[in-house]
């Protein structure tokens, strides 16, 4: 039904080959969180940005640091505070003594990979400074816009369990991420891992010497996009994405559903992750697959469902059990 070709080989093959690679050069780094680089390259692969949500300590930063260094993409990093201002991220007009007029600085925003740290730990102000570079990919900054670099993309942290002194993202900030990632805790034969890493002087801050090299760039998820845009959906794989977020508007346990928005970028995601997996098509499998890192933040419990225990990852688990997958 849904076809049975695969991708045909060449350069395409070559290409996804080379960002599949990244799972095992950011491996040299960071230890069994192979689930997050898939989710990261697929966001890479859609042109979207992604909220990572771990307690601390988990090496969210360094997981970034690595895949920007694999990918060779110019990265920077904002440690998001109370007191950060807008100009502090976007950049700001300088005045110039030497020539008498304002000269445009430029942010931390304008690079390929953006590592908003701790992003709910700033003012609602700075936070939505952010959202015309997501959204726009540019800066305007006294009217005058200012393109970023391509590729753009926010990874955005934020740690789920201290809540004192942080700023939760509004609804249509965070409607604005394509996925949202768990950063778990690590196995314990992975802390183990970890540990006799350090143990044999492993030093996070010296990537160079961890042996990660680039083994993809910027060229690479350009044909991938395209590959991707190749991909083909088939009309009840449309539907099915939509009945899917359509439950989430009727459940029981949910004050707010999932958007159209949310709807398009699940098909994104399916498609993306369709490809990597040397597909042509998307099955219904693929739309499972990346349902929940697409959909959970795009979703609020009832208050009453939370008391009782609920979570917004088993309701979508529910509204898959329940609406029929095409055949």
């Amino acid at each position: 039904m849904f076809g049975a070709e695969p991708v045909d080989a060449g350069p395409a093959e070559d290409t996804r080959a080379a960002l599949m690679a990244l799972r095992g050069e950011v491996a040299k780094a960071v230890v069994g969180q192979d689930a997050v680089v898939t989710g990261l390259v697929i966001a890479l692969l859609c042109r979207g940005h992604v909220l990572l949500e771990g307690v601390p300590g988990v090496a969210k930063t360094l997981l970034i640091r690595t895949l920007a260094q694999s990918l060779k993409l110019d990265f920077k990093r904002v440690q998001f505070t109370p007191d950060l201002m807008p100009g502090d991220v976007t950049g700001s007009l300088i005045y110039d003594n030497r020539t008498s007029e304002f000269e445009f600085r430029e942010g931390p925003v304008f690079t390929n990979l953006l590592l908003a740290d701790e992003i709910n730990r700033t003012p609602p102000k700075t936070q939505a400074s952010l959202l015309e570079s997501m959204e726009e990919r540019q800066v305007s900054v006294e009217g005058m816009p200012r393109l970023l670099p391509d590729p753009f993309v926010v990874c955005a942290t934020q740690n789920p369990i201290e809540y004192e002194g942080t700023y939760p993202l509004p609804e249509a900030q965070l409607d604005r991420f394509l996925v949202k990632l768990n950063v778990p805790v690590p196995s314990r034969e992975d802390e183990i891992a970890v540990l006799q890493r350090h143990a044999s002087g492993f030093d996070p801050r010296d990537l160079d010497a961890a042996g990660v090299s680039p083994v993809a760039g910027p060229e690479d998820l350009a044909a991938g996009r395209e590959a991707v845009r190749r991909v083909r959906v088939d009309p009840k794989i449309s539907g099915y994405v939509v009945d899917l977020c359509r439950a989430t508007r009727q459940s029981p346990s949910l004050q707010l559903g999932v958007s159209p928005r949310g709807a398009t970028a699940l098909l994104a995601t399916a498609r993306a992750w369709a490809w990597l997996s040397g597909r042509d098509y998307v099955r219904p499998d693929d739309v499972k697959a990346l349902a929940r890192p697409t959909l959970r933040h795009r979703v609020q419990l009832r208050p009453e469902a939370e008391l009782e225990g609920a979570t917004t990852d088993g309701v979508l688990d529910g509204v898959l059990t329940t609406v029929p997958a095409p055949r």
